[in-house]
């Protein structure tokens, strides 16, 4: 049977958060993309729901807040277990509660209004990196084949990624050796657990507004299963929760069951020529605090507006370098949080003292937004080069700015999806970027006092809201201009 043909400027392989959010943001900077999902069907399994402070500024600058309605906002997290303030100065402070399907379903509708192309029920067989173009084998609905040829290829399929098999990118690291179970289950009643370590282990429970409970437990000393695609039966859940909670909760009904280990693993370079990795398929974490799922979002938007250059001839493809020395980074210091706050929650009674040292730590308020930055992926600074400022390679602060016009918020200034160069020094216009105009956009505004931004009279923004230049005058912003939007028109 001989295979269609289809040419793109990118392939996205995985249509989970992280695929949908990166073919989004791709489109939307005028790429060519196609999706290509193995997965017959939308998912309709919970897995991740918790949206941290930094995804949600980035959901409000490509305006789709307004797509997740009113869903349920908590100031508190936790960090290993321990409760933990995550208020910090942002638009959205905290954690915000939405399904891992709400999300896929808003984000999917976003990537196709803008253009992006999804294959459903295709699965990725082989792959071939020319040096000039990517070709991908792909077999679809009863075996139908698929070719595709494309500029660059970006794996957001998991963390048992087809692609990373296909290439033998390096992803070193350490096996599980502890595991949750969870499960969400209908008709049953017990007691709400936040963290609660109990004689035999830990036990989480928390009910839903519909009624439904979901329920998370590690026996002590037990050591994690290999379990593919995370399988677990429903029975082996009620029976580790009933060694550890002394409660039986096997006449409930699940609606989904779930294991997950502490498997912490990196690939050792996000950039394999012209195939990328973003999201589960570059790094591998266990997802506590919601932070797995962020990190990847996160992933997604640093790289889409950089790839949206390259395909577009706007910017040399070493640009591409870039997302992998800020990302890796990024991910290399999630990855040790996460491990540090495995220990705290699963590790046996002899990790009680440390417990209790944290918890007095955490009541110091630098300690405290230390922790909470760390989590809600606030505090995320990249190396951009340039002259030293206290804003370079950080979001831009959260505030509003007044423009001749009308007022805005920061996350809303990089909507277009191209760069921002900010004059704050009350000029009634900005001039605009020379040979940059059709990737920078000049605008003038006013810092209120009280704001990060007072006092700093130019700021260029690149599209994901990280300043990569600031200060007085011009000295450094040809550099920055190139380094980030590629050489002037």
């Amino acid at each position: 049977m001989t295979a269609d043909l289809l040419d793109t400027d990118v392939v996205v392989v995985g249509a989970g958060p992280v695929g949908l959010m990166l073919a989004g943001e791709l489109a939307h900077g005028g790429a060519g993309v196609v999706l290509v999902e193995k997965r017959h069907a939308p998912n309709t399994e919970s897995r991740a729901s918790t949206l941290h402070a930094r995804t949600m500024e980035i959901l409000d600058s490509r305006a789709l807040l307004p797509e997740f309605g009113d869903p349920p906002q908590e100031t508190r997290g936790h960090f290993g277990g321990l409760p933990l303030d995550l208020t910090l100065p942002t638009s959205h402070p905290g954690q915000w509660k939405v399904p891992q399907t709400r999300t896929e379903v808003i984000l999917q509708e976003w990537a196709l209004s803008l253009g992006a192309r999804l294959k459903c029920k295709h699965e990725v067989t082989a792959l071939r990196d020319t040096g000039e173009a990517v070709e991908v084998h792909a077999s679809g609905p009863d075996g139908t084949p698929l070719r595709l040829r494309c500029r660059y290829l970006i794996a957001c399929d998991g963390e048992d990624s087809t692609v990373r098999r296909l290439t033998g990118a390096p992803f070193p690291g350490h096996s599980a050796t502890r595991e949750l179970l969870r499960a969400d289950v209908a008709g049953i009643d017990v007691p709400a657990r936040r963290f609660q370590r109990l004689e035999h282990g830990l036990a989480i429970a928390a009910r839903r507004p519909d009624g439904v409970t979901r329920v998370m437990v590690h026996e002590f000393g037990s050591t994690a299963q290999h379990r593919p695609g995370g399988d677990v039966s429903f029975e082996e859940i009620t029976a580790v929760w009933k060694r550890v909670t002394g409660e039986d909760i096997s006449s409930g009904t699940p609606l989904w069951a779930n294991a997950f280990g502490d498997a912490s693993r990196q690939l050792t370079h996000y950039r394999h020529g012209r195939v990328l990795f973003a999201g589960d398929a570059a790094h591998q974490q266990m997802p506590i605090g919601g932070q797995a799922l962020n990190l990847g979002v996160q992933d997604a938007f640093n790289l889409g507006w950089k790839l949206a250059l390259v395909v577009r001839g706007k910017a040399p493809h070493t640009l591409l370098d870039t997302y992998h020395s800020e990302r890796h980074a990024t991910g290399r210091r999630v990855l040790a949080n996460i491990r540090a706050q495995a220990l705290m929650l699963l590790g046996p009674p002899q990790v009680g003292p440390l417990r209790t040292l944290l918890g007095e730590l955490t009541a110091l308020d630098d300690v405290r937004r230390h922790l909470a930055g760390m989590i809600s992926g606030l505090d995320v600074r990249y190396d951009v080069g340039g002259p030293a400022h206290p804003l370079l390679g950080a979001r831009l602060p959260c505030t509003e700015l007044r423009l001749p016009e009308r007022t805005v918020t920061t996350t809303r200034l990089v909507r277009s999806g191209g760069g921002v160069l900010l004059d704050l020094t009350g000029a009634p216009t900005a001039p605009a970027p020379t040979g940059w105009a059709d990737r920078v956009t000049a605008l003038s505004a006013r810092a209120a006092p009280t704001s990060a931004l007072h006092g700093t009279e130019r700021v260029l923004v690149r599209p994901d809201g990280h300043v990569a230049w600031a200060g007085a005058g011009t000295d450094g912003l040809t550099e920055a201009l190139t380094r980030w939007f590629g050489p002037p028109r």
